[in-house]
């Protein structure tokens, strides 16, 4: 009989040996290129077609200071999750790490909303190449109401039906087939960017140039705090967030030690610097006209390809309303993919049926769970009808399930996880101001967006609940496995999230954005970084005393 903690560690009538077992299905042929692939491929998506003109609607020039704030706290997270990926490759890792630092309490908040977040990608994703596809494809979008037609909504869940079935038959195809999109994906946004930035600087043009920047309220018109919310609200953490399919993909990878840490930094440090010149390039090319009413004003259906339109370069159209099919396809491929090995990792965890678990054997694909989401992502796109209005309320959560990170890699370097070849340098530093900047971020978001989040926690927090009433019935029957399943110990490890949640939508709804107006904005950022800081340390110590009590899952 294997002891308690292993069975609680493992969760209720499962085994290590079954998890090992289907583990090994899992077919390790994912190199560097790959893997970059996959970041970039899960990153350059819909968000470079959108994102700019939402970032510019919501801080005018100043959307410059939202890219930049957002790529490098996007740069501290992929930090942390780079070391883990390196002492723990693991598919589905991202919801396994707050089962091995924290306990199940953690593991379940952090998984289920992750999963929520995640699996609303290819949706998003159909959504866009829809959108963008109304240009020439009459009645699939309502531009008044902003939202897809019926029409526009069935071509979306084809769209993620041919998502699933690239998926479906083997991690080589998927590879493959993302390898050759990338490349495409990458040349596209950058020959856009050069062409939209030439007639920026170019007076006689139909573009403002150079003046936009200061003739319309100035670089900031609507303040910093503006700028700051707008890195979770206006679609901007969404384009940034797709390299942590590299860690959801590190138990296929050939060398996860030397490969994970360099795609994951590579990604970012080429994503940080497309977006902040593709951003500058809508800037400058838009014309004045459209600025008329001021940046609020703007609205473009295709903003890219539009702005191509408007300035004349007819080729260059067409060539956007072609990429926009191909761009947010490709992400929605590498989100399909990755979010099945999320709900593969929240299956292991004991929270789902053990039927999910199942990798077939002979593609090495969890095939049931890429089903599975593909329901439930047709389930979030017909209340949720528009690339932004699912993006808006899930970037905030996005953001939130950053922390459970920085907090897992102190606690395996303080247990002894891993060995000193599998830790980079300034760790000590980073992780916590990762956890502080993804607090800032989700404050900034305003209440008026972090209140529409709340279903998605509460979700988290009632699906734990239900879970742990089931454990003690069947505690109650003499079931050992089952009533070990939750116990103080996880309480104790996952009490802090809970109040760190709490607190982080309390200092929302005193603040002065969308909330009660009890404090500043400067006071707000204070008091939001010192209660982090306060809870990341609580969640460091529970983790500590959760490892040593369990050692869940560690040789």
């Amino acid at each position: 009989m294997k002891p308690q903690a292993d069975e609680a560690a493992q969760g209720p009538a499962q085994d290590a040996g079954l998890i090992e077992r289907e583990d090994s299905k899992l077919q390790r042929k994912l190199g560097f290129w790959s893997l970059l692939a996959a970041g970039l491929g899960s990153v350059i998506g819909s968000g470079w077609l959108f994102a700019s003109m939402y970032a510019a609607r919501a801080a005018g020039p100043a959307a410059l200071v939202s890219w930049l704030v957002g790529g490098v706290l996007m740069l501290l997270v992929a930090l942390v999750y780079a070391e883990l990926g390196m002492v723990r490759p693991e598919s589905g890792g991202l919801v396994r790490y707050p089962l091995y630092s924290n306990g199940r309490l953690a593991a379940t908040v952090i998984g289920v909303a992750m999963w929520l977040a995640y699996v609303s990608n290819p949706p998003t994703e159909a959504a866009g190449v829809v959108q963008y596809a109304a240009a020439w494809l009459p009645g699939v979008y309502d531009t008044a109401a902003g939202v897809l037609t019926p029409r526009g909504l069935a071509l979306a869940v084809l769209l993620m039906a041919g998502f699933v079935l690239l998926n479906y038959f083997g991690v080589k195809l998927f590879a493959r087939s993302n390898n050759l999109v990338t490349a495409i994906k990458i040349l596209v946004p950058v020959l856009t960017l050069a062409l939209l930035l030439a007639s920026g600087f170019d007076h006689a043009s139909p573009s403002g140039g150079l003046a936009n920047l200061s003739a319309h309220g100035g670089f900031a018109p609507l303040g910093y705090a503006q700028a700051l919310g707008a890195v979770a609200s206006a679609g901007l953490i969404f384009a940034y967030t797709g390299f942590r399919n590299i860690v959801e993909l590190s138990g296929e990878a050939v060398n996860p030690r030397r490969d994970i840490p360099r795609s994951m930094i590579a990604t970012l440090l080429i994503t940080i610097a497309l977006y902040l010149a593709l951003q500058t390039a809508f800037l400058l090319a838009l014309p004045p006209h459209l600025l008329a009413g001021g940046w609020q004003g703007v609205n473009l259906d295709s903003p890219f390809a539009d702005l191509a339109r408007m300035l004349g370069m007819s080729w260059l159209y067409w060539m956007l309303i072609a990429d926009s099919m191909l761009s947010p396809s490709g992400s929605g491929i590498v989100f399909t993919s990755a979010n099945a090995r999320n709900l593969y990792g929240i299956a292991k965890n004991g929270l789902l049926p053990r039927a999910l678990m199942h990798v077939h054997e002979a593609s090495g694909i969890p095939r049931r769970a890429l089903l599975v989401n593909f329901l439930v992502g047709v389930a979030l796109l017909l209340p949720l009808p528009s690339w932004h209005a699912i993006v808006r309320p899930l970037s905030a959560v996005i953001v939130f399930t950053f922390s459970i990170g920085a907090v897992a890699l102190p606690v395996f370097r303080a247990e002894g996880v891993g060995t000193p070849a599998d830790r980079l340098p300034g760790m000590r530093v980073v992780a916590p101001l990762a956890f502080v900047v993804s607090t800032l971020v989700m404050y900034w978001a305003s209440w008026n967006v972090l209140r529409t989040t709340l279903p998605v926690m509460l979700a988290a927090v009632a699906w734990y609940a239900w879970m742990h009433l089931r454990a003690r019935r069947a505690g109650s029957r003499g079931v050992d496995s089952a009533a070990t399943f939750i116990d103080a110990t996880d309480w104790r490890g996952g009490a802090w999230l809970l109040v760190y949640l709490a607190l982080t939508y309390l200092l929302s709804l005193l603040s002065t954005r969308g909330g009660l107006g009890w404090f500043s904005e400067g006071w707000g950022s204070l008091l939001a970084a010192a209660m982090s800081l306060a809870c990341y340390a609580w969640g460091v110590r529970a983790g500590r005393r959760y490892v040593r009590v369990r050692r869940p899952g560690f040789a």
